[in-house]
């Protein structure tokens, strides 16, 4: 048997594809590599948290924080959901999250070790239970895109600690009492879905950024010719009062929208308007 004929009858044995990819199909999966792009931006950040560059692992998850908020609307308007239905960016999404969100900022904080030793390693391992189970839960939106129970945004709350540096026990008393919350029905505010009130709460998180990266710039200029310590003692009062004002607004809002649920509302639609 003649090479020629061996090659064509193994090359009959391979299942062709029945159709060439077309250019939505592409385009609709080039929005799950940008989702996929956050887990490389984790990575970094978790080598920068075992070598003690907090400003950098910040800043990379800073950066998986912009993705994981572009990502989603970029996936609705191309419809990836209905292009490439047997891939879920849902589910890529959750994993991502689960490690920028929590792992990493849960690992940080028993790493700094500002608590000590036992009340660090406690608050991780609260981190990290609760995370688990928060994200198990499939009810963890309201028809209005809130929140149901503080949504394991550690990234945020440990950014924050490690700016204000509040103390050991009121530090632990933050982590306890988000942790309890997170099985509380409060609702906390998604400040790009919930349509009540958008221009201002988005506008209140894109401050929190803003006064995140000041913090982190901040940082990065004091320890221009020395290697970073402790964030804290770099950032302005300036900063830490913008950084406190503007993070009690978003983790109460929620929750003074859910108790007014005309605050925001235009006068032709009811709370079940903020579904898009």
């Amino acid at each position: 048997m003649s090479k020629k004929t061996t090659a064509r009858k193994i090359a009959e044995r391979i299942p062709m594809p029945k159709k060439k990819v077309t250019w939505p199909q592409a385009r609709a999966f080039s929005v799950h590599l940008l989702t996929a792009s956050g887990s490389f931006l984790a990575f970094l950040s978790l080598v920068a948290a075992s070598e003690e560059r907090w400003t950098a692992m910040f800043w990379w998850l800073g950066l998986a924080l912009f993705v994981d908020g572009i990502d989603g609307p970029i996936a609705r308007k191309l419809d990836v959901k209905e292009i490439l239905p047997t891939w879920s960016g849902e589910l890529l999404d959750n994993i991502i999250d689960y490690v920028t969100y929590v792992l990493i900022p849960a690992f940080a904080l028993y790493q700094r070790g500002f608590m000590g030793e036992g009340l660090s390693f406690l608050s991780a391992a609260i981190i990290v239970v609760s995370s688990a189970i928060y994200y198990a839960d499939t009810g963890m939106k309201t028809k209005e895109n809130f929140f149901k129970g503080f949504p394991v945004v550690w990234n945020m709350v440990v950014f924050t600690l490690f700016v204000i540096q509040p103390g050991q026990w009121v530090s632990f008393a933050v982590v306890v009492v988000a942790g309890i919350l997170t099985f509380v029905p409060i609702n906390f505010i998604h400040p790009v879905r919930v349509v009540r009130l958008r221009p201002l709460n988005l506008g209140m998180t894109l401050l929190w950024c803003a006064f995140g990266a000041l913090a982190l710039a901040q940082a990065a200029l004091a320890a221009f010719y020395d290697q970073i310590g402790v964030l804290g003692e770099q950032v302005s009062i300036f900063t830490k009062i913008g950084i406190t004002i503007s993070g009690l607004y978003l983790a109460c809002i929620g929750g003074i929208m859910q108790l007014f649920p005309n605050l925001g509302a235009k006068p032709d639609s009811g709370p079940d308007s903020g579904k898009k």
